[in-house]
């Protein structure tokens, strides 16, 4: 896959700033290129079908999980990749309605899927192709943290809804709002950000064709922060002598 990525006004003369803009376009380019070789799987938060878990048994030290869908499975070879609920697994005994997983004790432990009971919604997405089209950002599967669900409401007069969050500081410090965040794998954009309460605008379709619906107050989300945001960070780190630019700033300048 090949992208190039360049910010509205990098025809300005060079700064501190703008340096680190070239910096910082150039490591997007370097996470494209590598998220889009066969090295590994890339998401992007686009929820292709949700499925159900019809069985959880314990293995030794592992879950082993077996989720039913109905498109997922054909489409999967033993060993290819899955995000569950944005939680990126190995696809096992994979039959025509159904697939397999193995969760470590470490997945299990620091992930929402601690959660889940036979019957429970799960949102798949399988890995972005090379000639796909990119319709969310970047995701890895790697769950950051886990958050709370405070509430998902419907907005005063409206079809839509409020989903508001409970953010650990881990996914606080790279949560602005318009920027993207990953919940219950889900690609969404931040429309507020209020201490750790962290609310989304949920369209009639994201309730529908998710997990979002099965859900209640109190219950642990999967949160993937944006990696765009962590590469920033580790560059803002790297040249602090003196640079005014902020996380803020970049979303503002369209990054």
């Amino acid at each position: 896959m090949t992208v190039s990525i360049t910010p509205r006004d990098m025809a300005h003369s060079p700064t501190p700033d703008s340096k680190i803009q070239r910096s910082f376009v150039e490591a997007l380019n370097a996470i494209l290129t590598a998220e889009g070789s066969t090295a590994f799987p890339m998401f992007t938060g686009i929820i292709e079908e949700v499925g159900r878990v019809v069985r959880i048994e314990q293995r030794g030290e592992n879950r082993h999980i077996a989720v039913e869908a109905k498109h997922a499975p054909t489409e999967m070879h033993t060993g290819d990749s899955i995000a569950v609920s944005g939680v990126c697994l190995t696809a096992l005994d994979i039959k025509a309605k159904s697939f397999s997983a193995d969760l470590a004790p470490e997945t299990w432990a620091r992930t929402s899927l601690s959660r889940i009971k036979k019957g429970a919604l799960v949102n798949l997405e399988l890995p972005m192709k090379a000639d796909g089209r990119f319709g969310g950002h970047i995701v890895q599967g790697h769950v950051d943290g886990v958050g709370k669900l405070i509430a998902l409401e419907r907005i005063a007069d409206s079809e839509n809804w409020w989903l508001r969050i409970e953010i650990p500081p881990e996914i606080e410090r790279y949560t602005v709002s318009k920027g993207s965040i990953c919940i219950e794998g889900i690609s969404l954009t931040v429309a507020k950000l209020e201490g750790n309460c962290c609310t989304v605008a949920i369209i009639p379709h994201t309730v529908k064709t998710t997990n979002l619906k099965s859900l209640r107050a109190g219950d642990p989300v999967n949160l993937e922060a944006d990696l765009i945001a962590k590469y920033v960070e580790k560059m803002l780190r790297e040249r602090s002598g003196g640079s005014s630019i902020t996380l803020e700033r970049l979303v503002s300048e369209g990054f």
